[in-house]
């Protein structure tokens, strides 16, 4: 069904049809409702390429993600339709994996299709943007969310991830564990240098053992993945002349990995080491132990990074100036990061 098919059936102008189903001031409510009701019949639907075309919009944006696989970017996506479904915007989404390569492949893929802005979570192998910083040139408006930075000058939406840290880390010393070690992944990556910034301060603050020797920085590469790469981060922990008593991990995946592979060691959590770090699973009440965990407000960081996109794509021309929204993490904590008990030795 066409603009021409509703025309010749109801003897009007292609025109006029068109403007009726624009709700067009020009056409009187009689013929508008002819038009509409007609249309609605028989299941007429714009083409919205011929459309886009004709406008210069294509009423899509792109977001490109690391990894779909995952309840907090399964939420963060929820937030992203709820604004864009709202301002009429529909979403095109991609997977960098991981791979810088990829992601340059998404920008790519996601500018030819012609999207009026972009979403981008950078990917852990981003440390230069100079990838980004060109599309931005070229006229392409780009929000960073979850993983922000401040290598790169756009609006920005994700948590305060140095102050989350912080606080879990001084959970644990609260609950007082002394050796505490970290699982971060690769130093360059922005949001994970704060992370393991605020773990740093909190050690210091309270004059205790850091250092080197008690992190671990985990990615999987060839031919490994990245429980294999955990398993053997937490494996070397526990061989150090004193092994720390409590792990503080710095992503979902990190963080159920690691419970999963203590397990399998055969070590009790807390009672052997208390772990503690980033997930936003809905499971983690029902885990063995109940899992401590630093709760991230995934909705509200992709509703509130649409939003901006949107609001950059529909007031075009260069800001006034940018802004970076760190929204609080949430701490909830549960029985791996329970108060310690120190061992009795029966002689």
């Amino acid at each position: 069904m066409t603009l021409r098919d509703i025309a010749l059936a109801l003897e009007l102008s292609v025109s006029t049809v068109s403007k009726a189903l624009r709700d067009s001031y020009e056409i009187s409510e009689d013929t508008k409702e002819r038009v509409i009701t007609y249309a609605r019949a028989n299941h007429y639907l714009p083409n919205r390429m011929a459309k886009s075309l004709k406008e210069g919009k294509s009423g899509s944006i792109g977001v490109v993600i690391c990894s779909i696989d995952n309840s907090f970017v399964s939420r963060m996506l929820d937030g992203i339709d709820g604004a864009c479904t709202q301002a009429g915007y529909d979403m095109i989404i991609m997977q960098s994996k991981e791979s810088l390569v990829q992601e340059k492949s998404c920008l790519k893929q996601l500018e030819a299709r012609g999207v009026e802005g972009i979403l981008i979570s950078p990917s852990a192998e981003t440390v230069g943007f100079e990838h980004l910083l060109a599309l931005r040139e070229a006229g392409m408006p780009i929000v960073l969310f979850d993983r922000i930075s401040e290598r790169f000058e756009s609006d920005q939406v994700g948590i305060d991830n140095y102050q989350a840290a912080f606080q879990a880390t001084e959970h644990l010393i609260a609950n007082k564990y002394r050796r505490i070690a970290m699982l971060n992944i690769g130093p360059d990556v922005h949001f994970a240098s704060q992370r393991g910034a605020g773990y740093l301060d909190a050690l210091k603050r309270n004059h205790l053992t850091y250092g080197e020797a008690l992190v671990r920085l985990c990615l999987s590469s060839a031919g490994e993945t990245l429980k294999d790469c955990v398993r053997a981060g937490i494996q070397s922990l526990f061989e150090l002349a004193e092994p720390p008593d409590a792990l503080f991990t710095a992503t979902d995946q990190l963080s159920t990995l690691s419970l999963s592979v203590l397990h399998e060691m055969g070590r009790r959590i807390p009672a052997d080491i208390a772990l503690i770090g980033f997930s936003n699973t809905e499971l983690a009440d029902v885990l063995t132990p109940p899992l401590s965990t630093l709760h991230q407000p995934a909705l509200e960081i992709g509703r509130l990074a649409a939003e901006k996109l949107i609001s950059l794509i529909t007031h075009k021309g260069i800001p006034e100036g940018y802004e970076t929204v760190r929204l609080p993490a949430r701490l909830d904590i549960r029985d791996s990061s329970g108060p310690r008990v120190r061992k009795q030795v029966i002689v």
